[in-house]
């Protein structure tokens, strides 16, 4: 079955051409054709590289494996979770931010990249 899986307004739908209409978004991969950015809630900084994904898994105590040439995995030893992203920055889709942001409640989230950042609560 081909074909690529739309999660629209709650509704998930199949398309078979994922390069029409609203399936693709400005090189991140959905969302209704703005471009996303991944933000460490917490401090407000744009994840803007995988040095700075890294840092800051590292410091919610996830550990990088080494295993997949093609992929840059991080596990946290109390969980069964593990974050998998491409090597290749370029390729860090919506798909693999909204994975983080789930695997890591209230640390991570994803926002319009033109959307103003919010100032963490002090």
């Amino acid at each position: 079955m081909a074909g690529v899986w739309v999660f629209k307004d709650g509704i998930v739908r199949r398309v078979e051409n994922p390069g029409s209409e609203e399936s693709s978004s400005a090189g991140n991969g959905g969302g209704g054709g703005r471009r996303k950015v991944l933000v460490h809630v917490p401090s407000g900084e744009v994840v803007a590289s995988y040095e700075v994904l890294e840092r800051r898994l590292r410091e919610l105590g996830w550990e990088r494996y080494l295993t997949d040439p093609c992929l840059l995995q991080f596990h946290q030893r109390s969980t069964v979770h593990l974050i998998s992203v491409p090597r290749d920055f370029s390729k860090f889709k919506l798909v693999h931010m909204y994975d983080i942001v789930v695997k890591t409640r209230n640390v991570f989230e994803v926002r319009d990249a033109a959307a103003p950042a919010v100032s963490p609560a002090t």
